[in-house]
């Protein structure tokens, strides 16, 4: 079965073909600048090269039906026709309660993601589009919906509830959602296989550390606490987002810097994080080569970073009352060995021992813990378009 893999963000549309008998990825490829002037699509087939062309993409159907030309393109193509398409599984950043697994798309189903579009306000829209693009596009392909917050739905009531009037919630809804979901399943199962043991007997802590990062304890299998919350927002302090911080700063600054409260959410997702400590950078490679030239502000923010890693993690362990692996993945998490370092240096408490050698490698799936450390710690890299198509393979 030849499965296209769609995700949608609210200016980009990444895609694979995944051929979910071998697991193979046929294809693959990214629409970039989306609605903005210079938008381009970059395709590359497996075995074959990569190709980068420029193209008007004045919304998200129109990239979707560049994805398709390059998917059947005589030279570049993966795909000799759309027939050979038998199911699209589409990323969807929130169902709030309203979904605890993937969806077969329906127009319940549609009804229901356009119902979350206010939690995901950038996000949903973009994932309805896509949908809509597909079916008008390929009609008779089945198409599901695979939540990034399904996987959390499983998160006990004391986990997710705030410390906030319960009308709030019974009302609107607000709780802990939790995000990455895909992620922190796939690579907590991919854990457990490594371990050669069953999920169920297992507990696990994902460490999903990129621009946008959270970490999941994972107990037999199913999520019971997350560090990202109502948005992607909660958490550790990010790229450019500013994590957990004190409620009363909103007001705060607010009040000193004359600026409203959307002027002060601006700044909490778009400069605060290792780009806000930092002043310079989102990204770790700056942060790192910063620190080699004596930068104390980049310093700091990537302390800070592994600092609250590290407390979640220890957290975590004592959620589940244990802990058997800890598993890093995602851009940072997969290639940043100064973070993976700092981070299991404050979890000796833990019993672990890090093996230096194997961590200085890069993108590699790999136990980078020694093999008398009490917990496990490993490199997975995550590959959630798999996961994607595993669960459009399930349901279809």
């Amino acid at each position: 079965m030849k499965i296209l893999v769609i995700n949608c963000g609210s200016s980009s549309l990444k895609y694979q073909l995944i051929d979910s008998d071998t697991e193979q990825m046929l294809a693959k490829g990214i629409c970039e600048r989306i609605k903005i002037n210079g938008s381009f699509i970059t395709h590359q087939t497996t075995g074959k090269d990569k190709v980068t062309t420029e193209a008007p993409m004045p919304d998200h159907s129109a990239a979707v039906k560049l994805v398709i030309d390059n998917l059947i393109n005589e030279n570049t193509g993966a795909i000799s026709s759309l027939s050979e398409i038998d199911a699209i599984g589409h990323r969807v950043v929130h169902g709030g309660e309203k979904f605890a697994s993937s969806a077969k798309i329906d127009d319940a189903v549609i009804a229901a993601i356009e119902e979350c579009s206010e939690l995901a306000p950038l996000h949903n829209p973009a994932n309805l589009i896509g949908i809509h693009a597909c079916e008008e596009l390929m009609p008779d392909v089945p198409q599901v919906a695979v939540f990034d917050t399904a996987f959390h739905q499983t998160m006990p009531d004391y986990a997710y509830i705030y410390g906030i009037p319960y009308e709030y919630y019974e009302k609107y809804k607000i709780r802990r959602y939790g995000f990455h979901g895909t992620s922190h399943s796939f690579v907590s199962k991919r854990t457990a296989e490594v371990m050669n043991r069953e999920i169920k007997d297992t507990k696990i802590i994902v460490c999903h550390l990129g621009s946008g990062s959270s970490i999941c304890a994972v107990d037999g299998g199913k999520s019971v606490d997350t560090t990202m919350g109502f948005t992607p927002l909660e958490g550790i302090a990010m790229g450019t987002r500013s994590g957990n911080i004190d409620p009363a700063i909103i007001e705060y600054i607010a009040n000193k810097e004359n600026k409203s409260i959307s002027d002060i959410m601006n700044i909490l997702n778009k400069d605060s994080g290792m780009y806000g400590i930092s002043g310079k950078s989102s990204d770790f490679r700056d942060l790192d080569e910063g620190i080699a030239n004596g930068d104390e502000r980049c310093r700091i923010a990537v302390e800070v970073f592994a600092y609250q890693a590290a407390k979640f993690i220890g957290g975590y362990a004592a959620a589940m009352n244990g802990v058997d692996a800890i598993t890093f993945t995602a851009g940072v998490g997969e290639n940043n060995k100064t973070v993976r370092s700092l981070v299991c240096e404050r979890l000796g408490f833990l019993g672990i021992k890090l093996d230096d050698e194997a961590n200085s490698k890069r993108g590699e799936e790999v136990r980078i813990s020694t093999e008398d450390s009490r917990v496990a710690v490993y490199v997975i890299p995550t590959n959630e378009e798999l996961a994607i198509a595993r669960e459009t393979a399930a349901l279809v």
